[in-house]
């Protein structure tokens, strides 16, 4: 196999990881959400952006750990996700709070799961070239 070849299937297996940990903190997106809508009645914005605090720290850690093999500097790393997000929450809770709304009423699901979709997409490539882009499989792994 050659370097390039061996270079693709790594990043291949590395993306197929971001895809798994995404989904696990999809799941407890959707399962806080649905708690904070269904059972707290929040406010439709309020729900995702706790709901969003929540699958973020879930998935920052595990990528960190199991993903990008990142022995980079914790807070450093934070902070550059904080920064995404920064940017990420406030536009994506206005849309949610603009597409949800009686005017335009589309349903709160729908409107979550189009935003996830844009989240996972666009963190991917932040993750990957910005937070842990330099410090990519600088940890050592485990072994059995």
């Amino acid at each position: 196999m050659t370097n390039i070849e061996t270079k693709a299937k790594k990043e291949a297996i590395r993306s197929l990881k971001f895809v798994m940990f995404s989904i696990s903190a999809g799941v407890i997106q959707v399962a806080s959400f649905t708690l904070f809508e269904e059972l707290l009645h929040l406010e439709h914005w309020m729900s995702y952006l706790f709901s969003l605090v929540l699958s973020v720290l879930w998935n920052f850690t595990l990528n960190r750990k199991f993903t990008f093999y990142s022995a980079n500097n914790v807070p450093i790393a934070m902070l550059k996700v904080a920064a995404f997000y920064l940017v990420f929450t406030p536009l994506s809770t206005w849309w949610t709070a603009e597409l949800t709304s009686p005017e335009i009423a589309w349903n709160e699901y729908l409107v979550l799961g189009l935003t996830m979709a844009t989240n996972f997409i666009s963190e991917y490539i932040y993750d990957r070239f910005i937070v842990f882009g330099k410090s990519i499989d600088t940890a050592k792994k485990k072994t059995a």
